[in-house]
């Protein structure tokens, strides 16, 4: 990220030898991976006992308190504890990649399609009216010296920051439990478009901090624009160009698989560097590049191939998922926050919840006005999503980058109020997440999906608000021209389902439109097996 700053080397570790600081490496080396083998092994059994009160995610940084916490209060010597620290570009540059990456290429093209006017209605408007309310009520809330005051441009940053959902532990649960497919795949799809959304606000909002001639409005909108559309194209064009490569290049012989599957793995890389040498956003072009490359280029692979970088890009996600939680809860016990500012961590954690409720009501409330009754989306959904709005990996990122983009103390108090939120929605509310679930009676049948029959279960669902709106449903007469203008936007998706199976499909691809049911439910297998054994 091109205003990212990053800081000097680390302390040099007090003059010691090179010997003693290759030890002292290899010893903080050692002990992350001691950690990372501890919550994959305790996440099994967590899992395996169906012990929901614990999810994978809330242990994994409960490691991270635990020995960070240990860390700080032991007299070892300062190299080794240097060692436990990494630095920011690791951070963006290694282990974010993988997890965005991951997070477009485990779309299932028939859940996220038949969700596309909801999916794409919560997680852009929802996003924009969180982080525009949340920004103004932190800045109403420090007017009236209830919490801490900042700018209004610097309020808007932190809410944009923070309305980036990770719902990773409650995805996870959901599979466990049966829960209805297109509770799952709404959940799903809108936290992998909220974090592009999320970060172009960002971006945006610190542009214009630093530029204090672009407060307009109009030129705020051009900058939000030109982050979040120029990011997708360069996103969407690497994909494509992947897919006309490996359709045309003939790699799918078994002696270049080798270099087919280099090629597959080096193509997200190159969209993320491109993106961020054009002064864009690499995390949102590498998840539109995931989402093309699943769709396109993941069928002219092998099959082979295919089954290798399924497997590599779910591995590489699920080790940097779970070192990510490791690190925060590593980072919460060993750094220094700002404790001091109470009372902004505590009505933050409230405006976020009233933010979270102003997106899921009223984006459901204008999506159910375009659907007949027996489609719209139940109120026991509606709270089921609003429940589900953890915050992760993309708010803790953003955090740790405001601590360069602002004033040292607003950037602390702003990473300390982040990071402190992120604890609690994980351990709290993912640790109840089952009970919500049984509270709410959006739990299916089964206490597991049943993968290999998911296709008939989410073409059977009772629910069906996923179905294309029917044209001949009428309107009221108090709201046409919003209703109708919502319609249109709704019957987009199945124009674009047209487009793709008619042209960018026989175009991109070796199939023709018509493909089979197997796809879609190798698709829909593909997805909750990338989040059966790791996170978001």
């Amino acid at each position: 990220m091109d205003e990212l700053q990053i800081s000097p080397a680390e302390p040099t570790h007090g003059g010691g030898s090179p010997g003693n600081d290759q030890q002292a490496a290899g010893v903080g080396i050692l002990l992350q991976i001691m950690m990372l083998v501890l919550s994959f092994i305790l996440g099994h059994v967590l899992r395996r006992h169906k012990f929901y009160y614990l999810p994978e995610a809330s242990a994994s940084l409960l490691i991270g308190l635990i020995v960070g916490g240990l860390a700080n209060i032991s007299n070892t010597e300062t190299s080794i504890r240097a060692w436990f620290n990494f630095h920011e570009e690791f951070f963006f540059l290694f282990l974010l990649p993988p997890i965005i990456f991951q997070s477009g290429f485990s779309l299932a093209p028939k859940p996220f399609f038949s969700n596309f006017g909801a999916i794409v209605t919560f997680a852009i408007l929802g996003t924009f009216i969180a982080a525009i309310v949340t920004g103004l009520l932190v800045y109403l809330g420090g007017l009236m010296y209830l919490m801490y005051r900042l700018p209004l441009v610097e309020c808007l940053m932190f809410g944009a920051l923070i309305s980036a959902t990770d719902p990773v532990t409650v995805l996870s649960i959901f599979q466990e439990l049966g829960t209805d497919m297109n509770l799952y795949a709404l959940v799903f799809g809108e936290s992998v478009l909220n974090d592009a959304m999320a970060i172009s606000l960002y971006r945006t909002m610190s542009l214009v901090k630093n530029n204090s001639s672009g407060h307009n409005v109009f030129m705020i909108i051009v900058r939000f624009l030109e982050t979040f559309v120029g990011s997708m194209s360069a996103g969407v064009g690497v994909g494509f160009t992947s897919a006309l490569l490996f359709k045309y290049a003939g790699l799918d012989i078994d002696n270049l698989q080798n270099l087919e599957c280099c090629l597959f793995v080096l193509f997200p890389y190159f969209s993320y560097m491109l993106a961020e040498g054009l002064g864009l956003s690499g995390i949102v072009s590498i998840l539109f590049t995931g989402m093309v490359m699943k769709h396109y280029s993941f069928s002219n692979l092998s099959e082979n191939s295919q089954k290798f970088v399924a497997a590599f890009f779910h591995l590489i996600s699920s080790l940097a998922e779970t070192f990510v939680f490791i690190y925060m809860g590593f980072d919460i016990a060993m750094e220094q926050h700002s404790w001091s500012h109470v009372g902004f961590i505590f009505f933050s954690i409230i405006i976020i919840g009233l933010a979270r409720a102003a997106n899921v009501f009223s984006c459901a409330y204008l999506l159910n006005l375009v659907r007949p009754a027996q489609r719209q989306i139940p109120k026991t959904h509606q709270k089921a999503l609003w429940y589900s709005g953890l915050r992760g990996a993309m708010a803790f990122a953003l955090a740790l980058q405001s601590l360069h983009d602002l004033p040292e103390g607003h950037g602390q108090t702003i990473f300390t109020a982040t990071t402190a939120i992120v604890v609690l929605t994980v351990l709290l509310i993912g640790g109840s997440t089952g009970t919500m679930l049984e509270a709410l009676q959006v739990v299916g049948d089964t206490h597991e999906v049943h993968l290999d029959h998911l296709s008939d279960t989410f073409e059977a669902n009772n629910n069906g608000y996923v179905a294309p709106y029917d044209e001949e449903e009428s309107s009221s007469s108090s709201g046409n021209r919003l209703k109708m203008r919502l319609k249109e936007f709704h019957r987009s998706a199945v124009s674009f389902r047209a487009l793709d199976r008619n042209y960018l499909t026989p175009f991109f691809t070796t199939q023709t439109g018509d493909r089979d049911d197997t796809d879609d439910a190798h698709a829909e297998d593909s997805l909750l097996r990338s989040r059966r054994e790791g996170f978001h």
